[in-house]
């Protein structure tokens, strides 16, 4: 979980006290900032202090949920309270100050994979699923787990957003759905994009709905006649998106249009204002002026105007702190893509035989590349298929492999990749070895010349290993006399 800071867009905080093999999949913060809530694959739900880091609570074990966690809440209205929407099809409220859920509620027949409280009604739930349902729960009865309202889609539930007590925006497909709880049914359904809607969000005191979607586009409709006011284009599908507001409580503004991007870029667009604005408008005029031919007029008459205003200096070439439009924040640097080697693009397209001829070629040294063989070797095992890239071989194409595994098969860090590959050699080829043995075959001899080499290599490291094991128990005997 990483935390950025909207005035320096730099990276506050990192949160990565999660398990080994657990990717953190939820996260949100409390209203007063001191609090992170964050949820995983492992199912643990967290809460974190924002400022140590510290793990405050765990909710885990028979209790808590069994898989994935992609939705955390906070409750708008009691600090303590928290909801979590899980893959095992049931949502949770919780209290900071229990182990146990307060609330359970049972119906999903599939992934929850979005969910909120509904502003001014104290204890209502609203979940989104991948069974195409979008379900109202009523939270404040411990025995009351069943939803009060359901309301059935065409395509799973990927985001919903609360416009008002009673009413909700809910992405399902490439729709946008207004549901009304007082009348029970649609109001109005939005289709201003091509591909599936992943993301809503809320701006300008409710006045506009923002959506963004997998074709990477984020419109702005107006919440009057749902007609599409403005659009952005990103260059990759959008995962997520969230504006973000300044200023007091009286006169808060929307900022900055946060969205996360699939490659795993962030995107901070910055609304400028004030002597932002005015500095923009200022370079938006030097540079005018530059493309006329008048850019030294337009220096001397600017240092005319700083000299009468008393100003030593202006701020060249600097930026304003988090401000800027179109920011992407480099969490995630994503440098020039390195060209792929021979052996990685047949690797990738599915020329197993042919990559590891590849990646056994000498090179301009003469020498071959220990370490590309070894990636392309466990790349190969971990697609289960390192029997296809072994199979169907010569006696000339199976010498480089078998100089290969004689030179490094004594080496400790390579013995169980080598291991496998030695096993399927002999299953593959004990047949043929008796024929080229047989044969006046070159290769074949050559083959016959290096399975003998590597079987004595073999032996003696066995007959080390032993030897080290007596060793190692005269040693211990000694040590405990």
């Amino acid at each position: 979980m990483q935390i950025y800071s909207t005035k320096t867009r730099k990276l506050v905080k990192t949160i990565s006290r999660f398990g080994v093999d657990d990717t953190a999949r939820s996260g949100v913060l409390r209203r007063d900032g001191r609090i992170l809530l964050a949820g995983g694959d492992s199912g643990v739900v967290q809460a974190f202090d924002s400022g140590s880091r510290a793990i405050l609570r765990q909710w885990r074990g028979e209790n808590a949920h069994k898989q994935p966690v992609h939705v955390v809440r906070w409750n708008p209205n009691v600090l303590t309270e928290l909801m979590s929407a899980s893959d095992d099809r049931t949502v949770r409220v919780w209290d900071l100050t229990e182990d146990v859920a307060k609330w359970t509620g049972i119906g999903h027949e599939d992934y929850v994979r979005c969910g909120c409280w509904l502003p001014g009604q104290d204890g209502m739930v609203v979940t989104g699923s991948y069974d195409q349902t979008v379900r109202l729960w009523d939270t404040r009865q411990p025995a009351n787990n069943r939803p009060s309202m359901t309301f059935k889609h065409a395509a799973p539930i990927e985001d919903l957003l609360p416009l008002s007590s009673s009413m909700l925006a809910s992405a399902a497909g490439n729709e946008v759905t207004i549901l009304n709880f007082v009348s029970g049914k649609a109001e109005h359904i939005i289709r201003s994009h091509q591909k599936t809607v992943t993301s809503l969000a809320i701006a300008q005191q409710g006045s506009r709905l923002l959506t963004g979607g997998l074709d990477g586009h984020v419109k702005v409709h107006n919440t009057t006649s749902w007609e599409v006011v403005a659009a952005f284009k990103y260059p990759s599908p959008i995962l997520s998106l969230v504006v973000v507001s300044a200023g007091s409580q009286e006169e808060k503004e929307d900022r900055h249009l946060a969205v996360g991007l699939q490659t795993g870029l962030l995107s901070l667009r910055t609304r400028l204002a004030g002597t932002e604005k005015a500095k923009t408008k200022e370079k938006e005029k030097k540079m005018a002026a530059l493309i006329a031919g008048e850019a030294d007029e337009y220096e001397r008459k600017q240092k005319k105007k700083d000299t009468r205003q008393g100003i030593r200096a202006r701020d060249r070439g600097k930026d304003f702190r988090g401000e800027g439009a179109d920011i992407i924040i480099t969490g995630n640097d994503r440098t020039k893509a390195k060209k792929l080697r021979p052996w990685q693009r047949s690797l990738r397209s599915g020329k197993y035989g042919l990559a590891l001829d590849q990646a056994l070629e000498p090179e301009k040294d003469g020498g071959i590349n220990n370490e590309e063989v070894l990636t392309l070797l466990t790349a190969l095992r971990h697609r289960s298929a390192l029997r296809t890239a072994l199979a169907n071989r010569s006696a000339e194409q199976l010498v480089p492999t078998l100089r290969w595994v004689l030179r490094y098969v004594n080496h400790a860090r390579h013995i169980n990749l080598i291991y496998d590959v030695l096993l399927l050699l002999m299953d593959l080829y004990s047949l043929k070895l008796a024929e080229w043995q047989e044969s006046e075959d070159e290769e074949g001899k050559e083959v016959q010349m290096l399975v003998a080499r590597i079987q004595r290599r073999v032996r003696q490291a066995a007959d080390m290993a032993s030897q080290a094991c007596t060793t190692l128990g005269v040693l211990d005997m000694l040590a405990a006399g």
